[in-house]
């Protein structure tokens, strides 16, 4: 069907990641091969991650400040409805 999309969690789903460390840096690139000057401000996050049988993945990625801080907003709403479980 055009226009849906199924759930990527069934409420009967089990999540069996666990997340281990949460690490970030601000971060600001001053150049490149193809820019002399970009003061360019961004976060570089590291996340580890255990998946069901223990193992720990690392994953890592960067964000522009607006985005980390849609990022960090989003969590707090995850840690409250937490809280309330």
């Amino acid at each position: 069907m055009e226009g849906s999309r199924e759930p990527l969690l069934d409420a009967k789903d089990k999540v069996t990641n666990q997340l281990v460390d949460f690490q970030w840096k601000l971060g600001m690139a001053v150049s490149s091969d193809s820019c002399r000057s970009l003061k360019y401000p961004y976060v570089a996050v590291m996340l580890k991650v255990a998946d069901h049988s223990g193992q720990v993945k690392t994953k890592s990625f960067e964000m522009t400040i607006p985005q980390f801080q849609n990022f960090y907003r989003q969590f707090k709403e995850i840690a409250a409805i937490i809280e309330t479980v």
